[in-house]
């Protein structure tokens, strides 16, 4: 075989072998998904069962929790789901496993909720609704609704 001939081959075999690379590592990449919630505490006791699940399937995807309007009051010192178990200790758990769980300030002052009454492992954001936009649009998190 002549060299002209061997180095189209090898062209052909380093471009072939990081093609196949490009792919496995797009299907290594992690998953990153907002739940976006705003409609109250049996919404949210739906959407920490959908996230349990998602960590369940894929424990390396990155998930953030943002809360706005009515999808704040799980996130407030005291609440609990419908069974009467603390969400407190639910947000704990979950942000062992690494999830970020964000609040809506805007949410806070038109309520008139004093930002201490937030459990600790919550993030207060400037607003709800642009955090999930800027999530979705600006850093390619899949959009979710419980």
């Amino acid at each position: 075989m002549n060299l002209p001939a061997m180095l189209s081959r090898f062209a052909a075999v380093v471009v072939f072998t990081g093609l196949a690379a490009i792919a496995q590592a797009k299907d290594l990449a992690v998953v990153s998904s907002v739940y976006h919630l705003t409609n109250g505490v049996d919404e949210a006791q739906r959407a920490m069962g959908n996230i349990r699940n998602h960590l369940n399937a894929d424990p390396t995807a990155k998930i953030v929790v943002v809360g706005n309007g009515d999808g704040i009051l799980f996130m407030l010192d005291g609440a609990k789901d419908k069974n009467g178990n603390p969400f407190d200790a639910t947000i704990q758990d979950l942000k062992s496993k690494g999830v970020d769980f964000r609040l809506c300030n805007n949410t806070l002052v038109t309520r008139k909720i004093d930002r201490s009454k937030v459990i600790p492992d919550v993030a207060i954001v400037e607003s709800g609704v642009a955090e999930a936009a800027k999530l979705q649009s600006r850093e390619g998190y899949a959009y979710l609704r419980p």
